[in-house]
């Protein structure tokens, strides 16, 4: 199952901030492999307190979203979706902006975790 965690500034997730990111995360990863796989994506919004994130060794108030995919390693090399990892990464970049504003856009930082065959399961069993 695609999995995001994606930590960001507690005072990002207002409004409908929420349900656009959850919404979109899902729909950039269904945009490259598909709407049905976009369906079994979760996410999992981090809210950080104001000056409990730091960058440079600095306290800040930037929204700077950190976001991490977990996804199996095979689905970043699939043959039929030629460069996933880029696609990916712009995707949910897009995503995020088009919630949060362009202005974020250059603090977005996006990570791609590749959980190895046999490293998973759901429901107690291997998958």
């Amino acid at each position: 199952m695609p999995h995001f965690t994606v930590h960001i500034s507690e005072t990002a997730l207002a409004g409908k901030a929420e349900e656009g990111l959850i919404r979109g995360l899902a729909d950039a990863v269904g945009s490259i492999y598909g709407e049905q796989f976009g369906r079994m994506v979760a996410v999992d919004l981090i809210g950080i307190p104001a000056r409990r994130r730091g960058i440079g060794g600095a306290p800040t108030d930037l929204v700077a979203p950190n976001i991490t995919l977990s996804l199996r390693e095979a689905a970043y090399r699939h043959p039929d979706v030629p460069d996933a990892p880029a696609r990916l990464i712009s995707a949910i970049t897009d995503a995020v902006t088009g919630v949060l504003g362009e202005q974020v856009r250059e603090q977005v930082a996006v990570g791609l975790l590749a959980v190895p065959e046999g490293r998973s399961g759901i429901g107690g069993r291997v998958g």
